[in-house]
């Protein structure tokens, strides 16, 4: 990698940090490429990131973000999952663990706050933005389809009578 190759990853980096809400830093080491390949799929289709970082230059690009405290997580074969929505992120790397041991969660942050395992833990468990959607619009539409039940009954009485 050269020069302007390694300027253009801090950038792009930098960048990241600054716009996402969530980071998960995790060591993939003994992944195949395939099974690296399913977990970005899997991360992209949660709606988050998934990169393979150099370390000495993610510690460079923490510097100055509100993520830098985590500089010293980056030693080994690390990669991040990153996003916007922090349960995304989260439960895609916690559900991948959950059936492939080689992919180990160190820790990450969201806003300015270290997230430790136990804490990404938690965030996977919540419902994602789509599932709460989801549950608020069928608790709204559930009385208006009680009443419409209701009427339809009551109406069909006065038919009958």
């Amino acid at each position: 990698m050269n020069r302007d190759e390694k300027a253009q990853l801090l950038a792009e980096l930098k960048q990241l940090f600054e716009e996402s809400e969530v980071v998960v830093v995790s060591h993939y080491k003994g992944l195949t490429v395939a099974e690296v390949s399913e977990l970005r799929n899997n991360i992209r289709k949660a709606g988050a990131g998934f990169k393979v970082t150099k370390n000495r230059i993610t510690r460079l690009a923490l510097k100055d973000t509100r993520f830098a405290d985590l500089a010293e997580q980056f030693t080994g074969p690390t990669a991040i999952a990153f996003a916007n929505d922090p349960v995304s992120a989260c439960k895609a790397c916690v559900e991948f663990a959950k059936g492939n041991e080689k992919l180990v969660i160190i820790g990450g942050a969201m806003g300015t706050g270290i997230l430790s395992v136990d804490d990404i833990k938690r965030l996977a468990s919540i419902p994602s933005v789509e599932e709460l959607r989801a549950k608020i619009i069928g608790l709204l539409q559930a009385p208006a389809a009680q009443l419409a039940r209701v009427t339809k009954a009551y109406s069909e009485k006065d038919m009958a009578a």
